[in-house]
């Protein structure tokens, strides 16, 4: 666990370092006035809404990672899968609505959550493989599955058929448009019932103990295979679903999820190890500051700063946002 904590924020300082000063070269400049203040305040809610899309991945990252302590680097793919499912469902020969292909692709990713558990992972864990190799194993699914989607995909990006155009909402200084606002008030809704489910049912009461302690949990009568499988299911589902709302707000390409993927560790580790609410809360805080630190810097160093950020907070306070202090020794 400790050696998942410092690898995000290594990554973050050889992105930090190795990027490009593009505002220098450029050499941008950092506009103030009445005007900037409806920038940032724009830049905050697009954070907002950012921050929960990548809140929806990352929840199922964290469960998978506090269940069975393995570090998934294939998670990124399930979000790419569940984006280009939807995308060849609406606007492939099916030419199905976005909603019914989005639902069709959340099926397909819980389904293929659920297949990496029982054909892979639970045989692997049977032979007594240990978390390293397993760690290597996923680096190798992600790039086996990357590039099935792109001979299947291609390398050319694509959008959605509907809501691709829409006219803003105008709230104030700020604005925002249908599309959205649907996709952050579904993507809190969502997130509220994973906190409803993991608070308030058996099944989310048996993650939370194995979570805790394995072994414990396994004396106690829970069968911590069968949840080990749902929160392979719930998290394959959920990171489909983030993938099609990246979608609809940004482009569906062959290597979305990867992107997005650096991210999702960021805000799991800045949220706190182990806690699929401190995932939620330090995903937000990563989307905000991703989006804000455009107004003074280019947009494509935008995950450089939400990194720098993640390393800032871990210096304070080593455990995350909402973590525990561990003991050493």
């Amino acid at each position: 666990m400790r050696n998942f904590r410092l690898l995000v924020p290594l990554l973050a300082v050889l992105f930090v370092v190795l990027a490009p000063s593009v505002a220098a070269a450029q050499g941008d400049e950092v506009v103030t006035g009445p005007g900037f203040i409806d920038r940032a305040l724009q830049s905050l809610l697009d954070g907002i809404q950012f921050g929960a899309i990548i809140a929806i991945t990352a929840v199922g990252l964290s469960l998978v990672f506090g269940t069975t302590h393995l570090i998934n680097f294939a998670h990124g793919e399930l979000v790419t899968i569940g984006a280009v499912v939807a995308f060849f469902l609406n606007v492939g020969g099916l030419g199905l609505h976005i909603i019914p292909a989005a639902l069709i692709a959340v099926v397909v990713g819980a389904v293929l959550g659920g297949l990496l558990q029982l054909g892979l992972w639970s045989p692997l864990r049977r032979r007594g493989t240990g978390m390293i190799n397993m760690f290597i194993i996923t680096i190798g699914l992600s790039l086996l599955l990357r590039h099935v989607v792109l001979v299947i995909f291609g390398t050319r990006p694509q959008s959605y058929r509907e809501y691709d155009i829409q006219r803003a909402f105008d709230l104030g200084p700020v604005g925002i448009t249908p599309r959205d606002l649907a996709i952050f008030s579904i993507s809190l809704l969502v997130l509220l019932g994973v906190a409803f489910m993991l608070q308030k049912t058996r099944i989310g009461t048996a993650i939370r103990a194995v979570s805790s302690n394995r072994e414990l949990a396994e004396a106690s009568g829970i069968d911590v295979q069968r949840v080990v499988l749902v929160v392979w299911v719930l998290g394959g589902g959920l990171a489909a679903l983030g993938g099609v709302f990246f979608g609809l707000t940004e482009i569906i390409t062959w290597d979305m999820g990867f992107r997005l993927l650096l991210l999702m560790f960021a805000g799991i580790i800045l949220g706190g190890l182990g806690s699929p609410y401190g995932a939620m809360v330090g995903s937000f805080v990563i989307g905000i500051v991703a989006q804000m630190s455009s107004l003074w810097f280019p947009i494509d160093l935008q995950n450089a700063w939400a990194l720098l950020a993640l390393i800032l907070v871990l210096l304070i306070r080593p455990q995350g946002i909402l973590g525990q202090r561990e003991r050493v020794g």
